[in-house]
């Protein structure tokens, strides 16, 4: 058994690169929509973490019994007219630990740390008819669009996204 989902900002990437690394590639080999396409080899995804720490950029981790589970991201606009907003990117729980209430825990914390900030919208995009468009409705986002073929999955098939914006 494992205790309770504990969810933590991680501003050193480099004590945490293997793990993120190994759940992004799961993440993505599973068909997650997250910018990545299968096959993604370990070097390509520490690349990615490796650079993921820019300015404006808040990462959230979330752990069980220590482990790195789950992560998302708090991208802070720095537009002059955009300063009171922030878009969610890269939701991720790894495979084995979904249905866990994982995504959840790493939303709501999002949400807190946004408000921290002052930010006081939050917007995101998800691919249509994934499980996480359950979860964003659920959490009090609302769509506000779709784009038709707007990402390429695996098997080369193109799929709309939802955009969705919540006020905080």
């Amino acid at each position: 058994m494992f205790r309770e989902v504990e969810v933590e900002e991680c501003n050193r990437i480099a004590e945490h690169v293997e793990r993120l690394s190994e759940i992004l590639v799961k993440v993505v080999e599973d068909g997650a929509s997250v910018g990545f396409l299968p096959p993604m080899e370990q070097a390509e995804a520490r690349r990615y973490w490796e650079n993921v720490l820019q300015p404006g950029v808040i990462l959230l981790v979330a752990k069980i019994n220590n482990e790195i589970v789950g992560s998302v991201q708090l991208h802070a606009s720095t537009k002059q007219n955009g300063r009171h907003r922030a878009e969610i990117a890269k939701l991720m729980a790894h495979p084995d630990y979904r249905r866990k209430g994982i995504g959840r825990r790493l939303m709501q914390a999002a949400e807190a740390r946004a408000k921290q900030a002052g930010r006081t919208l939050l917007v995101l995009d998800t691919r249509e008819g994934d499980p996480s468009n359950l979860l964003y409705a659920s959490l009090g986002y609302k769509e506000a669009g779709r784009i038709p073929d707007y990402a390429r999955s695996a098997d080369g098939e193109l799929h709309a996204t939802v955009f969705y914006y919540k006020s905080i």
